[in-house]
């Protein structure tokens, strides 16, 4: 495996989050598989473009993004082993031929200067330890004139997930530059962030899309109290799954547990 200088984000993503993800690939690919298009689209993948997934996970994703580049390709690099084995496993089974998987940190990995026209994420860049110096990287790998096409979260206050936390106890949400989930909520923050690594023509659009967290109330709130940031932060037993429960009730409908959820849609060049 390539350096690695996210050793935090390395150890949770080789350990129990990175397994959470691989075994419950197709819920988390649920829930944010709603703004697949808008990132598929922004990133204008054309038949013969050589596609870069940073933090590609369990590969949904890069596979979407080879089947728009049938004369190309696309590569998936992401830091966690577990989920890089089932990205793997799924090309496989869906006879994608045309992808790649490497395991790495993307703010160090040693691409090949100009390999990509456009380098594409799924809520994968939030948590560089070095933001800078990892959008610089990519754009190292990017051709001149090369594209870059992201997703990242947006401010928790805006989406329905923010009327589930209200049941928990308040938390401090991760202050915007740090290397959380919410790094990268402010369009500011991000302008300087890739004009600082060297992109230019940055722009940031909010996109919204309905996500799926279960099949019902109590099957959504168990996924909810897998997932390790919930975990870290409220620990596990019946009664945080009881409240959860609770919240999640009043999105049910057609079958499922339905969130509407928002994201920042970032394009830029190199």
């Amino acid at each position: 495996m390539a350096e690695i200088v996210n050793t935090h984000q390395a150890e949770a993503w080789n350990g129990y989050e990175g397994e959470h993800w691989a075994d419950r690939y197709d819920r988390y690919d649920a829930m944010n598989g709603g703004f697949n298009a808008f990132l598929l689209d922004g990133a204008a993948i054309g038949p013969r473009d050589r596609v870069l997934d940073i933090g590609c996970g369990n590969g949904q994703v890069t596979r979407l993004a080879a089947g728009r580049a049938p004369l190309g390709g696309a590569t998936g690099v992401d830091l966690s082993g577990p989920m890089l084995a089932r990205a793997r496993s799924l090309a496989e089974q869906e006879d994608v031929a045309n992808v790649a998987f490497e395991q790495g940190d993307a703010q160090v990995y040693p691409f090949q200067d100009g390999t990509f026209d456009v380098a594409i994420s799924r809520f994968g860049v939030m948590f560089f330890a070095d933001p800078v110096a990892a959008f610089g990287n990519v754009r190292r790998a990017l051709r001149d004139g090369g594209r870059l096409a992201f997703l990242s979260m947006s401010p928790l206050g805006e989406t329905d997930l923010a009327k589930v936390f209200a049941a928990l106890p308040p938390l401090d949400e991760p202050a915007v530059g740090h290397d959380g989930p919410l790094s990268l909520s402010d369009p500011e923050r991000v302008r300087e962030v890739l004009e600082g690594a060297g992109f230019h023509s940055v722009t940031s659009r909010k996109v919204e899309a309905e996500q799926v967290w279960g099949r019902d109330a109590r099957d959504a709130a168990e996924f909810f109290a897998g997932w390790g940031p919930i975990r870290y932060n409220y620990g596990a037993g019946d009664q945080l799954t009881d409240t959860l429960t609770e919240a999640m009730r009043p999105f049910e409908r057609d079958g499922a547990v339905r969130l509407r959820g928002s994201a920042w849609l970032v394009t830029s060049r190199r």
